[in-house]
């Protein structure tokens, strides 16, 4: 019976989360699109770039370097150096930043920063500072940083915990950028070969791009502190730095509504050959399922590289549970066994990639705070692709007999899960 003690146990928790579902809606965007974007053209067609520089309202702009950075062991040095070379400015925004080692590197540094004169700006989601130790918080703040929270919890105002700011970027001297998905935190260290540590992928940014990465961080800047950043030690002249078209955006309740969830359905509706999916939380709602239906049946391939290992189980049963009639129609799913996965990047038709903070579900596309890097460039889109083949060939594929032969329990708990997918 040991399944009964562990189904209970999910119950529970879907229990718990009940007030937050309810709560959560006063800060989710109601869904603006409610009809599938139909589309006679493919990334190609001049009419994808121009629609989607104004969709966004940021530009794709040329010139741009960006540089995978594969795990802890190849993004958190660059990042600790970057920070180093800072002589004006340091921004830098997160959803979790932990007490422990990785934090520690990153204090000591940052402390340095601000007391050699450098402006060092951290805006902090207010759920994911909680295990950030008082004593850290302090130390950062007396040495200089300007250490802000976004959306400080109150015990007392329970229905704002939901609304945070899960955006990972870092800019320095307004001209090297990093995003992705990584946290402060000791799990995010290593190389993914630690079964409780994330496999994660984190971007350098260099070129004139990075000027939207620091517009971006402004926006909560000001939310939280009321003052604007501006002048040459935040936003200088960027020279070209690569050959890749490139776009940074944020998305939002408060702005960019439905931003995020957009930008996937529009990418879904212009694919003409191939979608990859890496994501952390693949929970598509009835609208998204339906145009890669539609996808499947012009003869676009589809493959979704989900969590085999998951930090929340409640997460991968409602993700589950949203697959039979995308397993059906031969979209080729594969779930990552060595450790967490926590990708969060799609592959339109080997040329369109869209990577960053945001996760194909409902709290990124509608309650968070969220922002993503738009590619356009083939050779960075191969090596998106070779990883996304590495990734797969360490992943279980799941096919539709094994689907259906789940036990019936599981299928109570997956369903009972996915009455709260607009929460996860």
């Amino acid at each position: 019976m040991r399944w009964l003690h562990s189904t209970s146990r999910l119950l529970i928790i879907t229990a718990i989360i009940f007030a937050a579902t309810l709560s959560g809606h006063l800060h989710a965007v109601e869904k603006i699109i409610r009809n599938p974007i139909v589309t006679d053209y493919g990334i190609n067609d001049p009419q994808f770039t121009n629609s989607i520089n104004h969709l966004l309202r940021v530009p794709l702009i040329g010139g741009n370097k960006v540089t995978e950075l594969v795990n802890g062991d190849a993004f958190f040095p660059e990042m600790l150096a970057a920070i180093q070379s800072a002589k004006h400015s340091i921004t830098f925004e997160n959803f979790i930043w932990r007490s422990g080692k990785i934090s520690d590197q990153f204090i000591e540094i940052l402390m340095q920063k601000a007391r050699a004169g450098v402006a060092v700006h951290c805006v902090v989601d207010g759920v994911g500072r909680l295990e950030l130790k008082q004593f850290d918080r302090n130390r950062l703040k007396k040495a200089g940083v300007k250490f802000e929270t976004f959306n400080r919890v109150h015990l007392l105002k329970p229905w704002d915990w939901n609304h945070r700011t899960h955006r990972k970027l870092l800019v320095i001297d307004g001209k090297i950028g990093f995003i992705g998905g990584m946290c402060i935190a000791d799990e995010w260290t290593g190389n993914a070969t630690l079964r409780d540590h994330w496999r994660d992928t984190q971007y350098k940014v260099e070129g004139p791009v990075v000027g939207q990465l620091q517009g971006v961080f402004t926006d909560n800047w000001t939310r939280t502190k009321s003052t604007v950043l501006h002048g040459a030690n935040y936003f200088t002249t960027l020279p070209p730095r690569g050959d890749s078209l490139a776009q940074y955006f944020q998305s939002g309740p408060h702005d960019g509504a439905e931003n995020a969830r957009m930008l996937y359905l529009y990418s879904i509706a212009v694919a003409r050959k191939s979608i990859r999916i890496a994501h952390a939380y693949f929970i598509p709602d009835d609208l998204a399922l339906g145009m890669l239906l539609e996808a499947r049946k012009r003869g676009v391939r589809i493959e979704v590289i989900a969590p085999g290992v998951i930090d929340h189980n409640i997460v991968r049963r409602a993700a589950r549970s949203r697959w039979r009639k995308l397993l059906e129609a031969g979209v080729e799913f594969y779930e990552y066994q060595p450790c967490k996965y926590h990708n969060k990047i799609m592959i339109v038709d080997d040329k369109w990639v869209t990577c960053g903070s945001i996760n194909f579900d409902d709290r990124s596309f509608r309650i968070n705070d969220e922002s993503n890097l738009n590619i356009l460039d083939e050779e960075f889109a191969k090596r998106q692709i070779q990883l996304f083949e590495e990734d797969r060939e360490k992943s279980k594929p799941i096919s539709l007999e094994e689907y259906n032969a789940r036990p019936c329990h599981i299928k109570l708990v997956e369903a009972c899960c996915a009455l709260f997918k607009s929460q996860l």
